[in-house]
């Protein structure tokens, strides 16, 4: 996952400390001048380096994040803030690099008194720049947290979204074409975890994504944090399955369930496919003008390949294969 590998962001104090402490075993091994120019190379390269890292070991938002990912991401913590506060740590790591290559100048070209007020000096002003960015790596860290254990979704496989109320049978439609395979994806904006399964059809791995949580309510119902979240599914959906439970027994009335399912088709391109799926056979006369497309009985497992070939068809995802040229060509 795009997040997972992040390393552990150190706080500026930290920084600080273990900048100067190395600087000071550095400089007791020399004296004069060299011992002055080799704690401030220490020290700057330290801060610089360590900045610099934390900078590039984030994947770049405008290019390298997938839309699904970015507005997860966005979900979840700030992005144009987390933006921010990695082009403020890149310029203090700048700042720095300019600071040990001023103040090396000057250390070489003055007494040894004033290399080492020179040093002092460097070594204030160093510490003043990461002062200033200390909120800015505090939210840096906090925000790695918050991302690296997002679940492993990958944009880049056909997702087959489902949707509807609880208690439909989604999941046990999951369960069932995954044969209980799949797991369970905590987000940190969902009360129970989405369900994440795969299945394969011809060599290809389909992802297969409940949501509790998400798309199994109104929009209304949904606070700005969830409505986020739907943002990024829209992204991910080659497919959308909208369950419906015809009888009921659900808890929710028919005609409620198509006002979801409604609201749900009009959250999703119209590129997208949505395919409607009655879960219970003996209700499908009922429904059979308000555009369901197939039916099925998952606890009696009736029809459940149908509908799964229906969704794979739906998809029509075809993978890029590899070419060989032709010799002479």
């Amino acid at each position: 996952m795009i997040f997972e590998g992040l390393p552990t962001t150190p706080r500026a104090e930290e920084l600080l400390d273990k900048a100067f402490s190395r600087a000071a075993r550095t400089g007791h091994a020399k004296s004069g001048h060299e011992a002055q120019e080799a704690m401030l190379r220490t020290a700057g390269n330290i801060l610089s380096d360590n900045l610099e890292n934390v900078v590039v070991s984030w994947p770049d938002f405008g290019f390298d994040v997938k839309p699904f990912y970015y507005e997860l991401a966005d979900a979840i913590v700030d992005v144009d803030r987390l933006r921010q506060a990695l082009a403020q740590v890149m310029w203090a790591s700048r700042q720095i690099e300019r600071l040990r290559d001023e103040y090396t100048t000057k250390v070489r070209n003055s007494d040894v008194d004033a290399a080492k007020k020179h040093r002092k000096q460097a070594f204030a002003r160093m510490a003043d720049v990461m002062d200033q960015i200390e909120d800015d790596l505090r939210y840096i860290g906090d925000s790695r947290d918050a991302l690296r254990n997002l679940p492993d979704i990958r944009p880049d496989e056909p997702a087959v979204v489902v949707a509807g109320y609880p208690n439909v049978g989604k999941s046990s439609f999951v369960n069932e074409v995954t044969r209980a395979s799949n797991e369970i994806a905590e987000y940190p904006f969902t009360t129970r975890g989405v369900q994440v399964g795969h299945f394969e059809r011809d060599h290809v791995r389909y992802q297969i994504v409940d949501t509790p949580g998400l798309l199994d309510r109104p929009e209304d119902e949904r606070n700005d944090i969830e409505r986020q979240a739907v943002s990024a599914l829209v992204h991910l959906a080659d497919v959308v399955l909208f369950v419906l439970d015809p009888s009921g027994d659900c808890g929710y009335p028919l005609d409620v369930q198509l006002e979801l399912r409604e609201e749900v088709r009009a959250l999703f391109d119209e590129s997208i496919p949505m395919h409607t799926v009655a879960n219970k056979h003996d209700r499908f006369e009922a429904i059979r003008a308000e555009g369901v497309d197939a039916t099925m009985s998952v606890t009696e497992g009736e029809n459940v390949e149908e509908v799964l070939a229906m969704i794979v068809d739906a998809a029509a995802y075809e993978p890029d294969l590899p070419t060989r040229e032709r010799d002479g060509e």
